[in-house]
């Protein structure tokens, strides 16, 4: 082994600044991967049959491409560079696929499909969300090969293609493939960094689980003045039933969603965390949630419920009639120490407590498990030291994100810690129109991605 970590990191300063990092980022973001799409399977199986393993075979990796277990949707692809079995193995994992493209609601001058680059940003579907993330990734790991001849450790990589459908088959294909995927620790990148400036490092995620709240009274709306006082309303029952989840400023009302794994631990590594979104970032409501918590600690370590949207009648061409039917799509986002398999029951429990036994729960049982990693595992703390070393200051250590990634797949099925190094912000209209990365933040994420990756090569974690 030759070379030296400051070479392999201006290796990775050259990349970004001779426009490769663009010109790779910007043929990934060109293949139309929406999974969300009925006619994308070909672009999802060119992806990583074609352009990610054309990229990694060049690197070393033996790839492969596997079905899905769960019909119509996208492929898996498993790239696998063993260099010696004795020394660790690190898992890598991405998704190359993206929300639908959205291209008539993009500014004048943009497209999803095509990189555009106006001052910091580098426009584009993918970018932030994931295709840029996971190109940070893979360039890092080619750095340390280029430099040192070998990475000096074992390195495989996952890509899916199903993530922005929900994972579909991602648990049941990690569970099928656990030996071929085992390692000693996952290093992926997703979301955004806390702080655009200074680098962010999360060990898990909260869960997630969307449902439907419906109440129908009758068929057909009647009349409001002949019936107005005579027939009940479902969009006023329904909102009453809403407003008994929490209180007027959010904070939860159900017992069993109420976590009490907030500890004093907890508590001070969040102190030491701040956020500041960027740019067009909304401005932090400081009077809602728990009162009782500080803003970061709601967000990292609390539940927050959410109604993402509210029916009765005909909002776009209302008529003067009682609504027979009304509907609300809520969200919870939860922490470890949330019972996923209470929370509907929990949900139903309390609603019959408070008369509301009419009102229908509808969920389609998709729950993205809760995770979390201590700052004190030894992988937290090996990746805060190289970042440190790379950068001069201290990342965000967070033991969790607000977010939701399938990270129980990891954790759970195939049994390892987890390390997630965001190189977004969370003012890159993710899932939006005019999704867009920052090119100081891509920059950044290669050089402290290409430190990580040589220090594991040259020692392990204890």
């Amino acid at each position: 082994m030759a070379g030296t970590r400051e070479g392999a990191i201006a290796r990775a300063e050259s990349y970004f600044d001779d426009g490769s990092f663009l010109a790779d980022l910007g043929r990934r973001v060109a293949i139309p991967t929406a999974s969300q799409e009925r006619d994308a399977m070909p672009a999802l199986v060119d992806y990583v049959s074609g352009e990610m393993s054309a990229a990694l075979s060049g690197l070393g990796y033996e790839c492969q491409v596997l079905p899905n277990p769960v019909s119509f949707y996208g492929p898996f692809l498993v790239a696998r560079r063993i260099e010696d079995p004795a020394r660790p193995t690190v898992l890598t994992y991405g998704h190359g696929d993206v929300v639908r493209g959205q291209a008539e609601k993009w500014r004048n001058g943009l497209s999803p499909w095509r990189i555009v680059i106006e001052g910091d940003r580098i426009y584009g579907r993918g970018t932030a969300d994931n295709k840029g993330q996971h190109t940070i990734n893979i360039a890092a790991l080619a750095c340390v090969i280029a430099e040192r001849g070998a990475l000096g450790f074992n390195s495989t990589i996952l890509i899916e293609m199903g993530e922005e459908a929900g994972s579909p088959g991602l648990a049941d294909f990690c569970a099928a493939h656990k030996a071929m995927l085992a390692a000693d620790v996952l290093i992926g990148s997703d979301g955004p960094r806390l702080d655009q400036r200074r680098p962010t490092i999360f060990g898990g995620t909260r869960g997630v689980l969307n449902f439907d709240l419906k109440l129908s009274l009758r068929e057909g709306g009647h009349h409001s003045g002949n019936w107005g006082g005579l027939l009940a309303n479902p969009g006023i029952i329904l909102a009453h039933a809403l407003a008994t989840i929490t209180d007027a400023r959010g904070q939860i009302n159900v017992p069993e969603w109420r976590p009490r794994t907030l500890t004093p631990a907890m508590r001070a590594a969040l102190a030491q965390v701040h956020v500041d979104a960027g740019e067009g970032a909304p401005e932090i409501d400081p009077d809602w949630g728990e009162a009782a918590l500080t803003p970061m600690e709601r967000v990292f370590g609390w539940n927050s419920f959410e109604i993402l949207a509210f029916t009765t009648g005909n909002p776009d061409e209302p008529v003067n009639a009682i609504p027979p039917s009304a509907s609300a799509h809520c969200q919870l986002r939860f922490v470890v120490g949330t019972d996923p398999q209470d929370i509907i029951p929990a949900l139903r429990r309390h609603l019959d407590k408070h008369g509301f036994g009419e009102v229908e729960i509808a969920t389609d049982d998709l729950i993205m498990k809760a995770t979390r990693l201590d700052p004190e595992n030894p992988w937290a703390k090996f990746a805060s030291a190289s970042i440190e070393k790379t950068t001069g200051g201290k990342p965000d250590l967070l033991p969790n994100l607000g977010g939701s990634l399938p990270n129980d797949v990891f954790t759970d099925i195939i049994g390892m810690p987890t390390i997630w190094v965001p190189h977004s912000y969370a003012a890159c209209s993710q899932h939006a129109p005019n999704e867009h990365m920052l090119a100081s933040v891509a920059r950044d994420g290669l050089r402290l991605m290409t430190g990580l990756f040589w220090d594991i090569g040259a020692e392990r974690p204890s």
